[in-house]
């Protein structure tokens, strides 16, 4: 663990905005209408009157009473697991979706989900962070930025934003009632079966069934199994449904563990608690003492 949090804790990734604005642009893959990057948008969008102070939200990470108050039609704020998309159709894809170092397609961090009340185009507003799992990745990423190169900037971390208005063609402009009965109006796009998070634009060329969003995690997939389920599909067009695993069920292996991210108003702390051990009353006050891994994080971090 402490290692893992020396080698974090020496970098400091930007974001696009803090450089200069020739280096803001769109990534080489233009993004559909509504989804795009938090970075290239920073520059041209205000939330509000600047003089307003600034209205601090905390979140904390708790495991979830049941997976399904995580589906995307009950707006979700999570961290881990596979992105509950606001957009289920238009999905960043090519370049957007993948680390701009290795290629390789980035793994989902956590989503916010941030509606601003003022503005009837994002009456849903969710904003999803994904990053490279590479260490080595990260490093040239912040080197990158160390070099303030002029050319297109190459980033191991992405924010996407995504809004909707209240009527659109995939939710109800009513509030969901959280009692099981509420489901989304229409299907999503076709998930890669090995991740789960982006678009499955890659059929397998045996089974015809399997999706997936590269190469390699069509490789991942037939190495831990999928070489035999291919056959069974293959052979048995009846057995298909339930030799190929739903979309999730893979993912849960190979995403990072799931929680959802419990938003509450930044605690008013008393001149006298304000001091080195702040951030640790904090997580004191909303969930008790932290356990064993989480009081090791703090203390790398403080």
């Amino acid at each position: 663990m402490e290692p893992n949090a020396d080698k974090l804790r020496g970098l400091c990734i930007t974001s696009l905005d803090d450089e200069d604005d020739d280096e803001t642009e769109l990534p080489n893959q233009p993004l559909p209408a509504s989804t795009v990057t938090v970075a290239a948008a920073a520059s041209g969008y205000d939330d509000g009157d600047e003089d307003e102070e600034a209205e601090v939200m905390l979140g904390f990470l708790e495991k979830p009473k049941h997976p399904g108050l995580l589906l995307r039609h009950l707006f979700p704020s999570k961290a881990g697991g596979i992105p509950a998309w606001l957009d289920p159709v238009n999905l960043p894809t090519g370049n957007s979706s993948c680390c701009g170092f290795c290629g390789e397609p980035l793994h989902f961090v956590l989503q916010i989900y941030a509606p601003i009340e003022s503005n009837a185009a994002a009456f849903h507003r969710t904003l999803f962070m994904f990053m490279c799992p590479s260490m080595a990745c990260l490093h040239r990423d912040q080197h990158k930025q160390w070099t303030r190169n002029q050319g297109n900037p190459r980033r191991s971390v992405r924010v996407f934003r995504c809004q909707l208005p209240r009527t659109n063609v995939f939710y109800s402009s009513e509030p969901p009632s959280r009692n099981n009965s509420d489901k989304p109006l229409c299907a999503g796009a076709a998930l890669c079966h090995w991740c789960g998070t982006w678009k499955g634009d890659k059929i397998c060329g045996g089974c015809k069934k399997s999706r997936y969003c590269s190469e390699k995690h069509q490789a991942l997939h037939w190495r831990s199994g999928h070489k035999n389920d291919c056959l069974q599909i293959i052979n048995s067009s009846e057995a298909s449904s339930s030799v190929l695993p739903a979309v999730g069920k893979v993912p849960a292996r190979t995403s990072w563990p799931e929680y959802q991210i419990a938003i509450d108003d930044e605690v008013d702390l008393d001149s006298d608690g304000c001091d080195e051990d702040s951030s640790k009353s904090l997580v004191m006050q909303k969930h008790g003492k932290p356990d064993d891994t989480m009081q090791s994080w703090m203390d790398q971090f403080e």
